[in-house]
């Protein structure tokens, strides 16, 4: 085998990673979420759309390092590094946008308690 196959076979396994970590995670989210529901009969809707948000999340990152792998390991041709980084642009706006749907905030943007914490922390008067 030579290494571009190699790195294919890597890249494909990475991808079913992804892929898995989704299935899995909304899976085991929805079997939580009716096993809280029939036990508490309390609303369980947004520990579910977090614990599914999560699982999406997690599973674009894999899928993004995947994309990476095969593109900077095979070759650099222009065409590959464009659609990666198209690739890279929507999952990256997919992944902010759940972000702010489960929190709220954008990413880069402290919680109310990390920054009181902060604050409470710094030692200037």
């Amino acid at each position: 085998m030579d290494f571009d196959t190699i790195i294919g076979y890597i890249g494909q396994a990475v991808d079913a990673a992804g892929v898995a970590v989704m299935v899995v995670g909304i899976g085991v989210a929805s079997v939580v979420a009716g096993w809280r529901r029939l036990r508490s009969k309390s609303p369980v809707f947004d520990d579910y759309r977090r614990w599914v948000g999560k699982s999406i999340l997690l599973g674009l990152e894999i899928l993004i390092a995947a994309d990476i792998i095969r593109t900077v390991a095979v070759g650099f041709a222009l065409d590959a590094i464009l659609a990666l980084g198209l690739i890279v642009l929507i999952r990256t706006f997919l992944s902010f946008t759940l972000q702010l749907e489960m929190t709220g905030r954008w990413p880069w943007q402290t919680s109310a308690a990390g920054l009181r914490r902060e604050l409470s922390d710094d030692p200037s008067p």
